[in-house]
Parts: C-alpha cells; sequence; structure tokens
C-alpha cells in the first residue's frame, strides 16, 4: 500500500470497537480481549465475508458499494450524519483526494454587517473551528469569541472557558463530533495536523473524544452557561451556513421570549455597550 491515510478503515474500526455484542444483540461468548465486536461478527451481521471486511479495515479495499456501507453502517447503529460520513469516506477515495491549496477563510463583509447589527450574541466560524468573526455582544458572552481564537483550543484548553460550561462533557462531544464531519477527508491539510496534534498531546478528554470517530452536522441545540456576571444563563444557539463561503458557519445564541435568560443577555448587552473607564479616558484625551 501507500503512504494515503485509511481514513474508511480506521473509522470501520473505531465504531466497531464501540459497540458491545450486547448492543448488537448477539451472544459474547469466549474471552474478548476488547469490549466492542470482533471483525468476523461485524462481517457475520453485515452478510459480507470475513475475509472482506478484513481487506476494508486494513485499506486493502476501498471501494466497497453504497450497499455495502449501509449495511455496515446498519450493524454498527450508526446515525444519519455518521452514515452519510463513512459514505463520503468510501467516494473520496485516493484517486479523487488531491491536496488543494486552501484558500483563506474570509467572511463576506455583508455577514459582517449583519453581525453588527445583531442584537445577540453571533459569531462566525470556519473549517477548523476558527473565530473569523464575532460581534460585541458574543465577546460579552465570551471574552475567548473573538476573531483570530479558535473554539477547540479554548474550551478543552483554557480553564476560564471550561468553566463557562456545566455540561462540559457533552459540549466538547458536540464540539469533536462537528469538527470531525466538517475536515471530512481534508486531514493532509497541515493546519488539520498542526491542530489536532497540539490537542491530542494537550488534552487526554480531546483525545479520547478524537478516537471514537464521532461525527455530526455542526447544528442547533440548547447550552448552558454559567457566567460569572450573570450567573446561570439557558440560551438556543443556531448555526447557519454561509452561502457565499463554503466550510463558514454563522452561530447565533437567543434566549426563549420571557425567561430569565432574556433579561440576562440584555443585562450582558449593556455591559457591552458601556465603555470602561479606560476606554472613557480616551475618548476624552
Amino acid at each position: 500500500m501507500t503512504g494515503e491515510p485509511n481514513l474508511l478503515g480506521d473509522h470501520l474500526r473505531a465504531r466497531r470497537e464501540l459497540l458491545t455484542p450486547q448492543q448488537a444483540g448477539i451472544p459474547a461468548a469466549g474471552l474478548r480481549r476488547v469490549p466492542g465486536l470482533r471483525r468476523e461478527e461485524v462481517a457475520m451481521l453485515a452478510g459480507i465475508s470475513a475475509d472482506y471486511y478484513l481487506r476494508l479495515e486494513q485499506g486493502r479495499d476501498r471501494n466497497p458499494s453504497r450497499q455495502v456501507l449501509e449495511s455496515l453502517a446498519r450493524v454498527l447503529q450508526l446515525d444519519d450524519d455518521t452514515t452519510a460520513y463513512l459514505i463520503g469516506l468510501a467516494e473520496a477515495g485516493p484517486a479523487r483526494r488531491r491536496r488543494r491549496r486552501r484558500r483563506k477563510e474570509t467572511v463576506p463583509p455583508s455577514i459582517v454587517k449583519f453581525l453588527a447589527a445583531l442584537s445577540l450574541p453571533a459569531f462566525v466560524e470556519g473549517r477548523y473551528l476558527d473565530v473569523l468573526a464575532a460581534n460585541p455582544l458574543a465577546a460579552a458572552l465570551s471574552p475567548r469569541l473573538v476573531a483570530g481564537a479558535n473554539r477547540l483550543r479554548d474550551v478543552f484548553l483554557d480553564p476560564a472557558e471550561r468553566a463557562l460550561f456545566p455540561d462540559w462533557d457533552r459540549a466538547t462531544q458536540g464540539l469533536v463530533a462537528g469538527f470531525r464531519q466538517s475536515v471530512g477527508t481534508e486531514t493532509d491539510d497541515p493546519r488539520f495536523i498542526e491542530l489536532v496534534g497540539e490537542l491530542s498531546l494537550a488534552s487526554p478528554r480531546f483525545r479520547a473524544l478524537w478516537a471514537r470517530h464521532d461525527v455530526a452536522n455542526r447544528r442547533g441545540a440548547t447550552v448552558r452557561f454559567d457566567h460569572p456576571l450573570v450567573g446561570e444563563l439557558v440560551l438556543n444557539r443556531e448555526k447557519l451556513v454561509v452561502s457565499e463561503a463554503p466550510g463558514l458557519v454563522l452561530a447565533v445564541y437567543h434566549p426563549d421570549p420571557g425567561t430569565d435568560a432574556a433579561d440576562k443577555l440584555a443585562l450582558l448587552g449593556s455591559a457591552a455597550a458601556t465603555p470602561t473607564r479606560s476606554e472613557q479616558k480616551e475618548n476624552h484625551a
């Protein structure tokens, strides 16, 4: 084999090792070195030969049919997002996966104006979860929500950012799953290699989550914050694709009407709009 990464095989192996015999509905007979399914068990349940499945995991066969992939997804109990990702790995085989020069991620001017006009915390993130633009209310929600920051680095490595999320375990799982989906098959990009390498060394939590191969579209969710100024704050988060710039997503936080979260967000907005003492001195200088 060449030095091509074995993305399909790595993904199949990771998901197989997460599924127990009990979950798959088969008896766990005999001594098992790992808690997950054996290769031959996956092959039997999927209706393919054990040798063929072994070739898929080892990367010696990288062109399975869609029918085979859907059967494996059913056996491995993959959700819709992960099934689509699995099929995408096979379709983006080595012959079709060519290294391309990455264009600089640029936020369209219309989106920059839209951010400034929004009276809700909002920011734009790129393919590698870099913050590319943010409005002042986003920075009031978290001082790390500013252009130039990276959501993965901050949530995993910055203690102040971690403290914002009482549900940090759930938040990090969703963050990594969204990151994997966003990157897709473009794992030879130096930016990706550097970021994953840094986080894998610095954060055992990231390393464990990355090894799971979870996949999820970057989508909306309900997020609970423990904010140092206003205390508990529950907000809805929407993630909207920026159609003019592939790979960019606009994230907006908003409260349910009539809740204390709406009042707390208004308080944060007032604090963000009030100039600090140093800013007042600069303005009068």
